[in-house]
């Protein structure tokens, strides 16, 4: 089975690496980072080496796409790795996002009466591309898998991962994880943040997008 999970400057680093170390070991499979160019790809203070150009492939097993910033710019104003996405979509198994990297399935064409989720600042916008918003932590919509903001990501691994190689390795990973999250504050959705707090992060975004 093969892998690539889709980078590009300015993603979300938990958005990957989160799933990274789920669907990373999962048996048989064939793991590759993919960019629009081979080579040193930076996003915040962290610098990868990119073994994989999107012009190298045309089809994978499972497609992970994680989001950020860019991701949205991208779904909104278009761009080549939306056509790649657009190409690869037909011949995977399963495609996947993590947090605003749905918009970019979306602007592929591969939310079109999908039901799908991501992060709370750009829930709404998913109808843009003909989803069907659903306010859950991970949606799962025939062989498409959307996971709300950025950790939700782990939590859409670990749906996956339990699909494809059962229920006990799925634990066996979680528990190698230790994924046993006891947040210390309960903001971690508007439902429950502060609405002042909420309404300062949701101007931050707006700022960031101009």
């Amino acid at each position: 089975m093969r892998t690539l999970m889709l980078l590009f400057p300015g993603f979300t680093v938990l958005d990957a690496f989160g799933p990274y170390h789920a669907l990373g070991m999962l048996p048989g499979s064939e793991f590759d980072f993919v960019a629009e160019h081979r080579g040193p790809l930076t996003t915040g203070k962290v610098t990868l080496e990119v073994p994989v150009s999107i012009d190298d492939v045309d089809s994978c097993d499972l497609l992970v796409v994680p989001g950020g910033i860019p991701a949205i710019v991208m779904a909104r104003d278009g761009h080549p790795l939306i056509d790649w996405i657009r190409q690869v979509h037909p011949t995977t198994t399963w495609t996947t996002s993590v947090c605003t990297g749905a918009l970019m399935l979306g602007a592929a064409g591969v939310l079109d009466g999908v039901r799908a989720t991501t992060h709370w600042y750009s829930h709404a916008e998913l109808a843009n591309y003909g989803a069907i918003p659903v306010d859950e932590r991970v949606v799962v919509d025939g062989k498409v898998i959307t996971a709300a903001g950025v950790s939700a990501g782990i939590d859409m691994a670990l749906t996956l991962t339990e699909m494809i190689a059962g229920t006990d390795y799925a634990q066996a990973t979680q528990l190698d994880m230790e994924y046993s999250p006891e947040p210390p504050l309960d903001a971690g959705h508007p439902r429950t943040a502060p609405a002042a707090v909420t309404a300062w992060l949701r101007a931050m975004y707006d700022s960031m997008l101009g």
